[in-house]
């Protein structure tokens, strides 16, 4: 597996797995109808990878060649002076090959040349990403917030990590 920095040639892989694994991973949370209709759009994507905002970087991880995660990371959105794991994502067909653990890895790394900690949301009811970032070293902090999407309130919790 390779980890490299994401281009905008990526977008719409990214988005697709992003997609991919919402569907898959928040069945049981959210309505699978709501789930089935999201759109892959990678306009949002290709955006961010071109001109990405102060202080991001967006990983992939190739398996053969082919785009299988990805991973956000860049400023907290919450508190100054730390660091935010935004976003990973391993597509499903991927999970439970070692993309995920590269990825987090080579966003820690990055967060650590910035940041002394780092934080991220999760969704509560997320016990295999839980278990991922615990094995990582990552803990709850007490943080809690609830997001409503399509119509189910989605209670959250931050993760923190010294670097």
């Amino acid at each position: 597996m390779h980890v490299r920095l994401g281009s905008a040639d990526d977008a719409l892989a990214i988005e697709t797995i992003r997609v991919r694994s919402w569907r898959v991973a928040y069945r049981h949370v959210l309505p699978a109808n709501e789930l089935d209709a999201m759109p892959v759009d990678a306009l949002r994507w290709r955006s961010r990878l071109e001109r990405p905002p102060a202080g991001w970087s967006t990983f992939v991880v190739e398996h053969d060649g082919v785009v299988i995660g990805f991973a956000s990371v860049g400023p907290s959105r919450d508190e100054h002076g730390i660091g935010e794991l935004y976003a990973i994502y391993v597509d499903p067909d991927a999970w439970s090959t070692g993309a995920g653990r590269a990825l987090i890895e080579r966003s820690e790394d990055q967060l650590a040349r910035q940041y002394r900690e780092a934080t991220l949301w999760v969704l509560e009811d997320n016990p295999r990403a839980r278990t991922f970032y615990e094995r990582a070293g990552w803990h709850p902090d007490g943080s809690r917030k609830a997001e409503v999407r399509w119509g189910v309130h989605a209670p959250e919790v931050r993760y923190r990590k010294s670097l």
